[in-house]
């Protein structure tokens, strides 16, 4: 994905990837006329647990499809699934809560996708500030994904005024991003790092983030 974004980036455009067909669509996301920021701050947590967690993941992924019947986890999108029909259709067939769990979580973080685009297309960028919010709880209590640096992050900049913020990246430590009206940045970054100070975590750093054109020649 990062690869595709620095290739196929467009100014103040999000890249929509279909990771299925390869498919990238340019979403318009503007920012600035809204008066919204995006900070990425790196909350200097070391990844951990990174290749046996993510092998778990992968396979708890790969056995929920086995036993649903299917070759894509994205066919429970296509047909319209809901959370509760999932564990309807799971109920029999295996004991594992943490394969609903990781299914559950592909599912709902499928449709916030197609939230967030819908969201920008319409010109409604401030839309995406609940659906990062519940992108996170979802990592958090269904992939399992997220750390306490990252958890107490997120806590901290919605208490202090971010309309929503996520844990991005593979997991198990990393950035988060946090959509919050301009003003309220310098207030935000000092709340990130109040709450590591407080925990002693590292001290985080941060960035505002402008959606910019990938890469590209820009000299003979």
């Amino acid at each position: 994905m990062d690869q595709v974004a620095s290739l196929a980036g467009e100014q103040g455009h999000a890249v929509l990837l279909d990771t299925r067909s390869l498919e990238v669509e340019q979403v318009p996301f503007v920012l600035e006329e809204a008066g919204l920021s995006l900070m990425v701050i790196d909350s200097r947590a070391e990844h951990r647990l990174v290749d046996g967690e993510y092998a778990a993941r992968r396979r708890q992924c790969e056995q929920g499809a086995q036993l649903l019947g299917l070759q894509s986890l994205r066919e429970l999108n296509d047909a319209g699934t809901t959370a509760e029909q999932l564990a309807h259709r799971l109920e029999g067939l295996t004991e594992d809560e943490a394969i609903l769990r990781r299914l559950r979580h592909v599912l709902t973080e499928n449709d916030r996708v197609l939230a967030a685009r819908d969201a920008l297309r319409a010109g409604r960028p401030a839309d995406l500030g609940v659906i990062l919010t519940s992108s996170h709880v979802s990592q958090r209590d269904d992939f399992q994904i997220t750390v306490p640096e990252t958890d107490t992050m997120v806590e901290a900049l919605l208490e202090h005024g971010a309309l929503g913020a996520r844990q991005v990246g593979g997991g198990f430590g990393g950035c988060v991003i946090a959509l919050a009206p301009s003003e309220e940045v310098p207030k935000l970054l000092a709340a990130a790092e109040a709450n590591a100070s407080d925990r002693e975590y590292s001290r985080p750093l941060a960035l505002t983030a402008q959606p910019s054109s990938g890469a590209r020649r820009i000299t003979e």
